[in-house]
């Protein structure tokens, strides 16, 4: 079906050895046979996605970037432990199936998951699918549901409760994200003085009940059923899990929604169709999940902002990457206006504020 997440041509710089991986699956895989065909997912700007087929069978294999090496930051092994054990509680998550440690394989370490065939949304719906307001409205409330549902999984029960420390978690989320941005500076790049002071001096207490947080929720990673594309069957990219405040992860999604009233330059950053009639605005999300919870959420601004920096910083470091010559991909030069633009916007949230 065309709908379904195409591969493209690897991009330059990202190659994979195939007759490496190809040795390796054929040792590790039972039942593997014939020659292997790699393409590469387009998206995403982290870790990267790749395509893997054999006659009759598919995979995807996951490996860091290119030019880093902190292995913190791209923890393959944590990824496909997260993948194993919560799909217990979440049946949401691909099923992983080889975790290679040898780095001499390909020169880093990987994983190999299951490929989950569907519908990714990017900037816009595909006209094909033809959704009209009601459908996009129920399209937008299922996939507030399923993290509401994320953030209700009994993390203890998947085996999980030593995935992150709850405890604290709101203020290393800000100092921890502080640091990390001040490491990954450039010379153009903006120094978030006066928002970094204000998430310190306005920073909440951690939420009463901690939940598993994806870090990275967004329409681009997950997957809809072809043939109910109201209806989501998998959740992708789960490297920045962990275990922490809901409502930070709130904060994280609500930071790549861009809704229909905001100005031409927000929109043109836009990555996800947040912006259709149908689509609840980045308030309207909030107080949906706010009710699907059952918790009270007086206001976002805190954790908007939050999102808004969290979010530059992941922009800046990729940046870095680019601006050292680490990566070839053209996608990132462009990161540095991106991070200008979350920058201004979150001071004007801050002015706007009433906290």
């Amino acid at each position: 079906m065309a709908l379904e997440d195409q591969t493209a041509r690897i991009r330059e710089g990202e190659e994979l050895p195939v007759e490496a991986i190809d040795r390796y699956l054929k040792t590790h895989v039972d039942g593997l046979e014939g020659p292997l065909g790699v393409s590469q997912f387009p998206g995403g700007a982290s870790n990267l996605t790749y395509l893997l087929q054999y006659p009759g069978r598919e995979f995807v294999l996951r490996r860091p970037p290119f030019g880093h090496k902190a292995k913190s930051a791209h923890d393959m092994g944590r990824e496909f432990r997260i993948l194993n054990q919560l799909n217990a509680g979440f049946p949401y998550c691909p099923r992983a199936y080889v975790h290679c440690t040898d780095e001499s394989v390909i020169g880093a370490e990987f994983y190999i998951m299951e490929r989950v065939r569907g519908i990714i949304l990017r900037a816009e719906i595909p006209p094909e699918l033809a959704l009209d307001e009601a459908q996009t409205r129920a399209l937008c409330e299922s996939f507030i549901d399923r993290f509401v549902e994320l953030h209700n999984v009994d993390y203890e029960a998947c085996g999980l409760g030593d995935l992150g420390k709850p405890q604290g978690y709101v203020r290393r989320q800000i100092e921890g994200w502080a640091d990390r941005y001040e490491r990954a500076m450039t010379p153009d790049a903006p120094a978030w003085a006066e928002v970094m002071a204000w998430l310190r001096d306005k920073m909440p207490a951690d939420h009463f009940k901690p939940a598993l947080v994806h870090n990275d929720y967004r329409f681009d990673n997950v997957i809809l059923d072809p043939n109910d594309p109201m209806r989501i069957i998998g959740v992708l990219d789960w490297e920045m899990t962990t275990i922490g405040d809901p409502l930070m992860d709130l904060g994280n999604t609500l930071a790549y929604w861009v809704e229909a009233n905001d100005p031409p330059p927000m929109q043109m950053i836009r990555r996800q169709p947040s912006h259709l009639p149908g689509m609840h605005t980045r308030q309207g999300f909030a107080d949906y999940y706010a009710r699907r919870a059952g918790i009270e959420l007086p206001s976002i601004d805190y954790y908007y902002t939050y999102g808004l920096f969290r979010l530059a910083g992941i922009v800046q470091q990729i940046y870095y990457r680019y601006f050292h010559g680490q990566t070839k991909d053209k996608r990132f030069a462009q990161f540095i206006h991106m991070n200008k633009l979350l920058e201004h916007k979150a001071r004007q949230v801050i002015e706007q504020s009433g906290l």
